[in-house]
């Protein structure tokens, strides 16, 4: 029986290696090259992308609410205060984004404390880092440690690819931005530490205009993968 179960779960991983493999094999792209002294055109486009969302009515706008994975991990975010309302499972975390020391959990309605708080402190910033880049990520083209440049796309128009050197968990990674004529972003493709395969493309959408005359998206789609953003709002 032990035998037969082992038998099972090897040809199950070595599909799934296949799997992998032919995945790899057929999205995989290398990092685009950009176009030389592209810098002053890129920073224009970009701005182009922040006047089409209202980059100055997002810049006004105290709170921002969102969910993640499904629902799973729902957020309010004071942009004033600059504490981030965080809940998953029984936890709730009012992270700190100045100083995650002043941040305060709560498990079961119980608050944590030593040890075990700085490890859900932890996992509540990377979770926060992630999701909130699927929300507002065009907003953050012009942070400090962003290197901007243009790439010529295959249909000859060109898109804006962001490298973010400094900030966040994985510094290093390269965004290829895809905007509409009316500058709103419709993909991009990413080459990021945490996925192997380079060049893999989500989608932008579902843009509605929020409380403040900001826009916002409310989902992505990766392939068959579809990423809601939840009940999104931004509001003063």
């Amino acid at each position: 029986m032990l035998k037969k179960v082992l038998k099972i779960i090897f040809v199950s991983l070595s599909a799934l290696t296949v799997l992998a493999i032919v995945l790899f094999i057929i999205y995989d792209e290398p990092h685009p090259e950009s176009k030389k002294n592209s810098g002053t055109a890129a920073d224009a486009m970009a701005r182009q992308i922040q006047t089409a969302l209202n980059q100055e009515a997002f810049e006004k706008s105290r709170y921002l609410e969102w969910s993640f994975q499904n629902g799973n991990n729902t957020y309010l975010w004071d942009r004033y205060r600059q504490i981030v309302r965080i809940q998953w499972d029984d936890i709730t975390v009012n992270l700190d984004l100045k100083n995650s020391e002043h941040s305060e959990v709560i498990e079961n309605n119980q608050i944590i404390t030593g040890s075990k708080k700085i490890k859900i402190v932890n996992t509540a910033s990377k979770y926060y880092n992630n999701d909130s880049f699927w929300l507002v990520a065009p907003f953050k083209l012009f942070d400090k440690g962003t290197e901007k440049s243009l790439v010529e796309l295959k249909d000859g128009s060109h898109g804006l690819l962001v490298t973010y050197t400094s900030g966040g968990d994985t510094p290093g990674d390269s965004y290829l931005w895809k905007i509409k004529p009316n500058g709103f972003p419709e993909s991009f493709k990413m080459w990021v530490s945490i996925i192997p395969i380079g060049g893999l493309e989500a989608t932008w959408e579902g843009w509605q205009k929020m409380e403040s005359s900001t826009y916002l998206p409310t989902l992505h789609k990766i392939g068959p993968i579809t990423l809601s953003m939840g009940e999104v709002r931004a509001y003063n």
